[in-house]
């Protein structure tokens, strides 16, 4: 139980932002799923636009790493490229 009002302030904001952090990182999840598992190259081309937007977002508010972002980002570009 919190013994003042400062722990009991910090306690909900982690709450609220641990479940903002959650939904931001099952949306990217989804993001990366749809550029893997497009099937031609028009399709795989928006939706890494998309995710790569995103991924850029994540890592600005610091949800990933920016290296992270990165290597996802450059994993899906070359994914797409090969289709």
């Amino acid at each position: 139980m919190p013994r003042n009002k400062s722990v009991e302030k910090r306690t909900r904001q982690n709450k609220a932002r641990n479940e903002q952090n959650r939904t931001r990182r099952s949306r990217m999840r989804t993001l990366i799923r749809k550029v893997e598992t497009a099937t031609d190259k028009a399709t795989a081309e928006a939706a890494l636009k998309e995710a790569t937007a995103f991924l850029d977002r994540m890592s600005t508010k610091g949800i990933i790493h920016k290296n992270n972002a990165a290597r996802k980002k450059a994993q899906l570009t070359k994914r797409v490229n090969n289709l």
